[in-house]
Formats: structure tokens, sequence, C-alpha cells
């Protein structure tokens, strides 16, 4: 199917081209939504409207030219009586503008006292009997006015899809017959608003569409995994069991798979990995994730429910080796720098913790000229329902919103006052033996922010307690620091390096300090590490702040999809068809907390969907 875009260009001609260039659209619903600034009301009134702009049909009497103005007296042959125009500050041009003796159309503002009326900044214009709309873009507004008339019409605007309805009600923005139609309350009309939102997602997700390419897979892989699931010591959740049969849909197809598997912390995805692996046994499968813990920890658990399967774990600290009699290759970054097999599956964990660059290396590295591996998603960080709708334009979606059993987390905003309890609950935890993790903001001291740091908490938390490790970022072995603090530590200071990918068994409290500075999908992730055995956990989130709308909304849920529904009112996330992350809305009209029902329309009427 040819892009839009390109259709949408091959209809203009040459003039054409260059104002759609100036403009910035490629398609024909961009360009119905760039609508009018305001709207100007042309049509002629038999009497003056005090303090409204009007047009009137007027014959010039005389032009006297003042030091900064110009006063101009005339006929006004809708009222039916003479009247004065003064141009204050005016531009050299319009010194020429008006001529006695010779009849125009002006548009103004009319003022009258004391049976005198007068116009104020009399502008000449060449279109009455209408409303005129306004627009604020690179082009003249009458050029603009004859492109918008030129090619915003009901025949161009379906021939992208649009329906007529919301092609009906994106027309009247343009071209109106009283300002009534448009404006209600100072609102605009349900319908209007509807088609506005609709149309804005539907070009939006049309042009996600065409950058989508499909590829012949290396593979078609067909073997089932049922069978597997049966071995395994608990049963699959119905959305892990969806996941798998979207999974072995994709890999059973002669086209390359793309498919993105969200799920919450601790919602089971890596059962959907290793069942993956199974669907391919017979060719190698390659799994790339963003550090050594998390690595290591797949490839115990690959190690555990794969046992009848080769499998090896390949980082910077493991020797170079022949990776080509392996049915299963585990790996961090590392995995790029290796001669990898010809393979048939590749899947990517935490995959937003990787540079897009370093994806689509290890992709590139396994595909041939004319084939791509199938290959696959894991992302930890739920994303609203309304998102996972609009990404599927571009990469099939499996959520995965439910976890296998549920985590008994207790979440609580404290403050200094709270501070004794804190330190009384935390002797309680370490005295069970169980493990406590501290987020701080900043690793040493800042003017800049009102909480302590790593640094100057440190001495503190180790005078009180024993076998207290510390990491961050820019910690060298960070990883290395996790690992002992898992087995023989009480406490851990940490920054939000620990956000995702660990496990530690004994950890039942967090405290976040500084809490309202992060967002609330980060929160959540760091709350994911707590209780991950099902012991009962404590999530603390501590802020100066006394009250916190948005920190409390937190509090009440621990589904990481509701809490995404929740940070979408603070925060946006970024532009899928440049790449780039960005605070502002991606949308105009769309708001996507509240319009899930408006893409849903979109998706269905694109015949897509996020399983």
């Amino acid at each position: 199917m040819e892009k839009p875009s390109l259709a949408f260009l091959q209809s203009l001609d040459k003039v054409g081209l260059v104002k759609a260039g100036k403009l910035g659209v490629s398609t024909y619903i961009e360009l119905a939504l760039l609508l009018p600034h305001h709207y100007e009301d042309h049509s002629l009134q038999n009497a003056p409207s005090l303090g409204s702009n009007q047009t009137i049909d007027a014959t010039i009497e005389s032009v006297v030219r003042m030091p900064n103005s110009i006063k101009i007296t005339m006929y006004a042959h809708n009222f039916g009586f003479s009247m004065e125009a003064v141009m204050f500050r005016p531009k050299p041009y319009m010194l020429r503008q008006f001529l006695v003796n010779e009849r125009y159309y002006m548009y103004g503002k009319i003022e009258c006292s004391r049976g005198h009326c007068s116009m104020l900044q009399p502008l000449k214009v060449t279109q009455v009997g209408g409303i005129v709309p306004k627009y604020k873009t690179t082009l003249r507004n009458d050029v603009m006015q004859r492109f918008i008339m030129k090619h915003v019409t009901l025949e161009n605007l379906q021939s992208e899809g649009l329906n007529e309805k919301m092609t009906t009600n994106l027309l009247k923005l343009h071209f109106l017959e009283k300002l009534s139609d448009v404006y209600s309350d100072d609102n605009y009309h349900v319908e209007i608003l509807k088609a506005l939102k609709y149309s804005e997602v539907y070009n939006y997700m049309k042009k996600l569409q065409h950058k989508r390419r499909y590829f012949k897979a290396n593979a078609q892989l067909t073997n089932r995994w049922q069978e597997w699931s049966t071995t395994l010591p608990f049963t699959l959740t119905p959305e892990q069991i969806s996941a798998l049969e979207s999974v072995s849909s994709d890999l059973s197809s002669k086209n390359a798979a793309k498919r993105m598997i969200v799920g919450d912390v601790g919602s089971g995805k890596t059962m959907v990995i290793l069942g993956a692996v199974v669907m391919a046994k017979g060719f190698c499968s390659i799994l790339m994730a963003p550090t050594t813990i998390l690595a290591s920890q797949l490839y115990k658990e690959a190690k555990k429910f794969l046992p009848d399967l080769n499998i090896t774990l390949v980082t910077n600290t493991t020797k170079k080796e022949d990776l080509s009699s392996y049915d299963f290759i585990i790996g961090t970054h590392a995995l790029l720098y290796r001669e990898l097999p010809k393979t048939a599956l590749v899947m990517v964990d935490e995959q937003h913790r990787f540079g897009t660059a370093q994806r689509h290396q290890l992709e590139k590295m396994l595909s041939e000229s004319k084939t791509h591996p199938h290959y696959l998603q894991f992302s930890a960080t739920p994303i609203p329902r309304t998102q996972a709708m609009i990404d599927s334009a571009q990469i099939d979606v499996s959520l995965i919103t439910k976890t296998p059993f549920k985590k008994d987390i207790t979440t609580k905003c404290i403050e200094k006052d709270d501070f004794a309890n804190l330190l009384e609950h935390i002797e309680q935890e370490v005295s069970q033996n169980h493990q406590v993790l501290l987020v701080y903001p900043l690793v040493e001291e800042s003017e800049a922010l009102n909480y302590q740091s790593i640094s100057e908490a440190r001495a503190f938390w180790e005078k009180r307690f024993d076998k207290v490790y510390v990491t961050h970022g820019k910690d060298k072995e960070k990883e290395q620091v996790i690992e002992t603090f898992k087995n023989e530590g009480n406490i851990l200071l940490a920054t939000t390096v620990v956000e995702v990918g660990i496990s530690l068994p004994r950890l039942t409290t967090i405290v976040i300090v500084g809490a309202e500075r992060l967002g609330l999908s980060t929160l959540h992730q760091l709350r994911g590490r707590v209780s991950r055995n099902g012991l009962k956990g404590y999530c603390y989130l501590f802020s100066h702040n006394k009250k916190s709308e948005r920190l409390e909304s937190f509090t009440k849920t621990d589904n990481g999809f509701d809490i995404a529904n929740l940070d979408l009112k603070y925060r946006q996330s970024g532009d899928l068809l440049t790449g780039k992350k960005q605070s502002g809305k991606r949308f105009i009209w769309i708001d996507m907390a509240e319009d899930k029902d408006i893409v849903q329309e979109v998706v269905n009427d694109l015949s897509l969907g996020a399983k």
C-alpha cells in the first residue's frame, strides 16, 4: 500500500509542494488539523454593533494624513450614513491603501459616541458575505485560505480513510456559515472535539503503520509450548498463556515477528521468554539483558526450567568461545562483541535500558540481506492501555497486567516527624533477617536539593547498623556490591540504579527519599523490588512536601498499568515517530489518560490491536 504522505505530495503541483513543505504537512488530515486561529464575520449588517469588529461597504470621501495617524471620512452604504476611520501609526503602504472616491469593503472595530460613529484600524478586505477563517501559519492568510479550499475536501480526506462523519465535522472548522456552528459556551461541540481527537490519532497511527517494515523470517518456528508448560511447578496465568499464544502465532509466520511484551513487576515475563525458546527448539535463540545480575538470574531460571537445552551465559568476564553449539545464549551487551551463530529468535529484556543503536545492532548482526530473525522485546515498565493500542500500529503488543500471586505491600507517605517510627520499623525488620533498601536522590551533597545525599547519610546508618552496603550509578562495582548485599547485607544505600532487574528475596522495606521528584512509574519499579517472595512488604515515600495528591494516589494502587495512567496526568512519553523523549504533550487534542475509547475506535477502524 502506498504511503498516504507520498500520495498527498504527488497530488500537489510544484507551488503546492512548496506550500506543504512550509506548513510541515504531508497528509490531507494534517492540513485539515491546521485550524484557524480565529474567525472574522465579514457579513454586511444594517446597523453598527458597538465595540465589535464589523465589515462595511464604504466609499472614501476624504483622506487626511497626520504625523502619526490617518483620518478617513467615508460613506457606509450598509449603514446609510457617513462615518470616520482612524489608522494609528500607519505603515508606509497604508498611505496608498485608500483612495478618494473609490469603494472598498473595510473591516474594523466600530465605536459610536453622541450620534457619531468611527472605525478603528480599518483593514481592506476582498471577501464579504460570510465567516472568514484567520490562520497563523507561515503562509499569508489569503494564500492559506485558497490552499485549504483547494485541498481540504470531503473527497481528499476520505481518500486517506477518514470516515464521512469525522470528515464533515473537520470541514465545518474551515468553512463556516455562522460562528455558533463551532462555538458553544466557549467550548467546541462534543462531536467537533471528537472529530479532532479521532483525526489526530488516526493520522498518527497511520503514519506509524507506514514506518513498519516486514522481512522474511530466518525460519518458521512451529514447536508447541503447551506440553512444556505442564512440566512447570505452577500454573501459568491467563495473560501469560495469551502472550505465549500470540508469540506462537508470530513465530510460525513466514514474516519475522516484531512484538513487545509489557509486563508489570513480577508478572512472569520470564516464562514467556522460556516458552518462546521452546518454540524455537532446533534453532539457536539469543537473549540480551541490560545487566550481569539480570542476565545471571535469567540464566539460572533457564537452566532450571529448560534442563534438556544446552545453555550458556555471555558477559564481559566470560571467556570467548565458539557459541555455535548452544541452543540458548543469554548475555549482556557483551554479545555485541562476540561472533554469534545464525539464529531464528532474538530477544531483548528490559529493552528500554538499551540505546536504540544497541538494540538495532544486535538485530542487524543476526540478519541476512533478505531475512531477519524473529524479534521479541520485553519491558517491566507498564504503559497505559491507550499507549499500547497506539504502539500496535508499529509493533505488535502484548500486555501482562496481573501477577501470579498478590503482593502484600503497605505504601505510606512519610515526612521528617515520622523518622523515629521509621527507624523502629527498620530495626524490627533487620532483627528478623529481612533487608532494607534506602534510595537517595544524590550521591554527593548539593545545595540545589534539600535532601541528604548518600555520602551525608552513610555515617548515620553505618554507626547504627551492621552490614550496611552502598552503591550508585557511577560505581563500577555496583553489580558485585548488590550481589554481596543480597547474600550478606542488612541495609543498602543506593540511587535509582536499583530500579530494575535485581532480585532480593529478603528485601521487605524500601524508603524512597525525595519521592516527589520521581515519576509514579519509577516509584512503582522501585517498590517492585520489595516482597518478591511473598514476605510482607513496606514502601515509604519520604518527602518534605506536607501533602501530595499524586503520591497519595500512588499509595492506593499497586497495579502498574493503573499507575501508568496516573502518570500520564503529569508526564508524557516519547514520540514514536521521532524516537525522541519529550516532556511536552505529543498530541494537541487527544488526552491519553481519558480518551481510550476514541483510540480504541481508531484501532478498530485500522484493524489493529494490542493483545
